[in-house]
């Protein structure tokens, strides 16, 4: 089993007009090993379940996670992945009981199953004595809900919800990768605690896995492009790709399980996997740890 999770956000967000190619990215990951996919409802509006949904229909149903997430109704870009630019809309939320009771029915139903392993609140930083009160223990007593997690960028809120005891799991974006190490303390408590973690966004959103890419959905700094390309530039001396410690430096903490990224190509899903697989030189992580302050 592969420790790169499937993330449905860009394929969602490109839509359904382009389901075959999605598709043919999803079965790719199953055919490379990948057996954990994540998704959530605002993901394209509801096209990254209902695409993974086509996928799902001709895998054993107990070979594979699947995770989704309820409180963030709607995305302020519709597809924050492909066209980051995009016209702005008002996003919305909703961490009531009773929302997230219908937001789990309706991802069933779109997913075609009958229980979800893992369901996270997703970015609940803003509604955190809500989705306390109401969304996580609602969420516990619902017999089609597996683990209960949170889906974040925020370390402050996922370590409240570790602390409280709220969450099994926690999907970090954003805040453990080559260049963002925010996260190092909410992973020590995670290990101490027993609560599992994903990593997601290992690439910053684009700049780590190519030169042009964008950081963290926004234009990127002058200083951040220097230091990453100070580090492809360690990378290269050591024989290895940028991308490839990219994807494996979230591994490195013990508490960290699968590492999350999204991908649309079957070539992209093939490329990732074998950069998972294929070690990095002890001495670069060193060298690269350097880099950032």
């Amino acid at each position: 089993m592969s420790a790169l999770a499937f993330g449905c956000g860009p394929i969602g967000g490109r839509g359904l007009a382009a389901r075959d190619d999605s598709v043919a990215a999803l079965t790719a990951g199953w055919d490379c090993g990948i057996r954990h996919f994540d998704t959530a409802p605002s993901y394209g509006d509801g096209a990254g379940e209902e695409l993974l949904a086509l996928a799902l229909r001709d895998w054993p149903r107990h070979e594979v996670t699947v995770s989704t997430k309820v409180g963030r109704v709607r995305m302020a870009i519709e597809d924050r992945y492909g066209r980051p630019e995009g016209p702005c809309r008002e996003p919305l939320f909703d961490f009531t009981a009773p929302a997230l009771r219908a937001s789990v029915h309706t991802s069933l139903h779109r997913l075609g199953l009958d229980h979800l392993d893992m369901v996270g609140g997703h970015d609940p930083d803003d509604h955190l004595d809500l989705a306390v009160r109401e969304t996580f223990p609602a969420l516990r007593d619902m017999s089609e809900v597996g683990a209960v997690g949170v889906g974040t960028t925020s370390v402050d809120a996922a370590r409240t919800l570790v602390r409280l005891g709220a969450v099994d799991v926690v999907l970090i974006a954003g805040a453990w990768s080559l260049t963002r190490r925010g996260a190092a303390a909410l992973l020590d408590e995670c290990a101490a605690t027993g609560v599992t973690v994903l990593a997601a966004a290992p690439f910053d959103s684009g700049l780590l896995a190519r030169d042009e890419g964008r950081y963290l959905y926004r234009p990127v700094p002058p200083d951040v492009h220097e230091r990453v390309r100070a580090m492809a530039r360690l990378c290269a001396g050591h024989g290895v790709r940028l991308r490839q410690t990219a994807l494996q430096f979230p591994l490195r903490h013990p508490a960290v399980g699968p590492v999350v990224t999204g991908m649309c190509s079957p070539e992209e899903v093939r490329d990732n996997t074998a950069l998972l697989g294929t070690p990095v030189p002890d001495a670069l992580w060193a060298e690269l740890d350097q880099l950032v302050t």
